[in-house]
């Protein structure tokens, strides 16, 4: 039988900056900009699960990581490192088993053939073991026959956890989480689907009515097959990132449009570039604004065709920004903080390289 075996490496960063400084085990340990070097408006990027118990999380203002853990310890983020070790996690892995899949720089899958689930829990917390001897990074794990429902059991299984979940299974470990545990389903979905009395991932599973099935159309009917824990067959397609973004915070607010502007075209080519190293051409292209009084309004656009390329998804990307600056420029007139660019549903080449080196750093 063909399990997925999903790996993700617990608080990466912070596990990362750790494996050079042993003696920080076991204390509060944040990687982000620290406050006290001077005012910053950067956010936490990892937070070490002994910050996390003060209520820190990835993406929360330093300033206020700062007041609520004063004795955490802070490093300045390396990403060169960052990328070094993921590529170490992939090319450990790929010594052992053919088929490696990384889904982000801390998330990797890896197609294990077992004649069962104890079979296969045994290989996973080999590999766990593995990885923390070899690697020196703590990773939680779900193994499941479907892609899918690995993830989620990675997440299930943080931290440092293994979690199985047997094909007979599937419907009872899925029934009583959020939809919002489903990959792929944000705050957005999770709206739409609570709209419909929607809410568990079983209520899922009783079906959706009339007008979310026109509503959600082929993606409602995988929503429900997966939630009543039928065979999911998964395209090759599925075995890849979801999106990608990247994102700036201005050191002060912004009001000139043409500075945003500025930031968002390199943004654009940034990100443009680390899509073609890895192959991946983008369909659906958003900006997002964060403004002074951090509300945020985003714009996005799907394209007829698929495509690819710095000054295509910067035409695209400015394109949105001054829509999004129109409507602003006739309301409330307010500063920008955060501008962020966004692309979604991509098509991976036949011979689409898999490397970490060309990922995106993002929130851990």
């Amino acid at each position: 039988m063909r399990w997925t075996v999903y790996l993700d490496i617990d608080a990466y960063y912070v596990s990362c900056e750790l494996r050079d400084r042993p003696e920080l085990e076991g204390r509060a340990v944040i990687v982000g900009p620290n406050p006290a070097l001077g005012a910053t408006r950067g956010v936490v990027l990892s937070a070490s699960y002994e910050a996390r118990t003060f209520g820190i999380r990835s993406a929360m203002p330093a300033s206020e990581a700062a007041r609520r853990c004063p004795e955490a310890i802070w490093l300045a983020p390396d990403f060169a490192k960052y990328g070094r070790i993921a590529e170490e996690l992939r090319a450990r892995l790929g010594s052992k088993f053919s088929d490696v899949v990384p889904f982000s720089i801390d998330e990797v899958a890896v197609a294990v053939e077992a004649p069962d689930a104890d079979a296969v829990g045994r290989v996973a917390l080999e590999v766990q073991a593995d990885i923390r001897d070899a690697l020196r990074l703590p990773a939680s794990i779900g193994v499941a026959s479907s892609r899918t429902v690995a993830k989620v059991a990675s997440d299930r299984a943080k931290p440092g956890g293994v979690v199985v979940v047997r094909p007979e299974s599937v419907a009872t470990f899925l029934a009583p989480l959020s939809v919002r545990a489903i990959p792929g389903v944000g705050p957005k979905t999770e709206a739409r689907l609570a709209a419909f009395g929607v809410v568990t991932i079983a209520d899922l599973a009783k079906g959706l009515p009339l007008p979310a099935r026109r509503e959600f159309g082929d993606h409602g009917r995988f929503l429900v097959r997966l939630a009543r824990g039928e065979p999911i067959i998964e395209s090759s397609d599925d075995l890849g990132p979801r999106s990608r973004s990247s994102d700036q915070t201005f050191s002060t607010d912004v009001s000139d449009l043409r500075e945003v502007q500025i930031a968002l075209d390199r943004l654009a080519h940034e990100l443009a570039e680390s899509l073609l190293r890895e192959r991946l051409r983008f369909q659906t292209v958003a900006v997002g604004l964060r403004w002074e009084d951090f509300t945020r309004t985003t714009r996005s656009r799907t394209l007829p065709v698929m495509t690819e390329g710095g000054e295509r998804l910067a035409s695209v990307a400015l394109r949105l920004l001054d829509e999004l600056w129109t409507d602003e420029s006739e309301g409330r007139h307010r500063r920008v903080r955060t501008v962020s660019v966004h692309t979604e549903r991509f098509h991976a080449a036949k011979d689409r390289q898999t490397k970490l080196d060309g990922f995106v750093p993002s929130t851990s």
